[in-house]
């Protein structure tokens, strides 16, 4: 309610990349990873957009986010911790049915305690080393994982084999990935020779769902795709010249804006908003706009970002504020209180695309969804 600026999340946009996902993964089961409030388009929201078209997995990085989808995911939708449980969550978790990344043996120790007080199993997905080397069993800790696991079966239930790529949307990295593949396929020998066979086992993400669709097993987990992009320009490539040179299938889901608080007149040589930081160069008129780097509109933004205000592009002058901007309109014959301000996405004809304005404020697309504020309202559209 009364909220300075929103963002606009599309239902259309979403269903289609879902779709182009689904085609690619062919019978592979899509896992939506809704990671770092959903890279940005809100937890909530995208969680209920997910089971609504029909997503039966999905994946977050921590106890809390894993606390704060489940009343939306309904019985027939599991959900992954691929990251922290602080132990007092272990036990919540096991409760729960939702299942967890084991790492490490401690964690395993953690798991089949906490499962023999709940009186359930733990569902646990085993995540090897493989050449990431962030998080993940060594070749020694995993067998005897698969040890520990084999002991307790009325405690432990080993639902998924997994490991993370070290970079797979870059070609300098091919030979690590390679790497790890060969080293997966080892651990995957190891359980089967323990005796094991696991619901799940996955490995790819939008990278490498692309560049390497030998490691699509049965599950794969999907990020940056969901949201409309490609996890790099060499991705893009790499994917024209498996499926014909085509305009990008992936659309943007986000469109964020506001509205301008108030119009101001500047004389010639004044200097604007904090410190000596932009001086007017001529007699101007200047727009003040409710957004700041607290929303997550960069600092680095000041004196060279853009917005958009009736269909032109206005550019950013003086410092950005906690919780406001000034940009110049006096190109504009008309502008006024609460005009429409863009700040990513179209109006009209003209666009500031996600990655324009990442490139600009010297960010990865990654770090700038996730760094749009999770106060900012999420509204779903279409």
């Amino acid at each position: 309610m009364y909220a300075s600026t929103s963002i606009a999340v599309s239902r259309s946009a979403f269903k289609e990349n879902l779709r182009h996902i689904r085609r690619l993964a062919g019978q592979s089961e899509v896992c939506l990873v809704l990671k770092g409030n959903a890279y940005g388009h809100g937890l909530e929201l995208m969680t209920r957009l997910a089971v609504e078209n029909g997503v039966r997995h999905l994946a977050v990085f921590s106890a809390d986010e894993a606390y704060q989808i489940l009343p939306y995911c309904g019985d027939e939708c599991r959900v992954m911790i691929m990251g922290m449980i602080p132990p007092e969550a272990i036990e919540w978790a096991i409760s729960q049915g939702v299942s967890f990344q084991v790492f490490s043996l401690p964690r395993l120790y953690q798991a089949r305690e906490a499962a023999q007080k709940v009186g359930k199993k733990a569902k646990v997905h085993l995540e090897a080393e493989t050449g990431m080397h962030r998080t993940g069993l060594e070749s020694e800790d995993f067998q005897a994982a698969l040890e520990i696991i084999n002991r307790n079966t009325n405690d432990i239930s080993f639902e998924g084999l997994c490991t993370h790529f070290a970079g797979a949307e870059r070609i300098s990295n091919h030979g690590r990935i390679k790497r790890q593949i060969r080293r997966f396929e080892e651990a995957i020998s190891k359980s089967a020779k323990a005796g094991f066979a696991p619901d799940r086992l996955h490995a790819a993400c939008s990278a490498a769902l692309i560049r390497y669709p030998e490691t699509r097993y049965d599950m794969v987990r999907i990020g940056i795709m969901t949201y409309g992009f490609f996890p790099s320009p060499e991705i893009l490539i790499e994917y024209n010249n498996r499926h014909g040179d085509h305009p990008n299938p992936f659309q943007r889901l986000i469109r964020w804006t506001s509205t301008v608080m108030d119009v101001k007149r500047v004389r010639r040589g004044e200097y604007v908003g904090y410190g000596t930081g932009f001086q007017s160069g001529s007699n101007s008129r200047l727009v003040a706009v409710p957004v700041g780097y607290a929303h997550g509109f960069n600092r680095s933004l000041s004196n060279k970002g853009s917005i958009l205000v009736r269909g032109q592009r206005l550019n950013v002058v003086g410092l950005v504020n906690m919780n406001m901007l000034l940009a110049d309109a006096t190109g504009l014959d008309v502008v006024e209180t609460g005009d429409e301000v863009v700040l990513i996405g179209r109006q009209g004809d003209a666009e500031i695309s996600v990655a324009s304005f990442a490139e600009i404020s010297n960010q990865v697309d990654y770090e700038l969804l996730t760094r749009l504020h999770a106060s900012i309202p999420r509204i779903l559209v279409d």
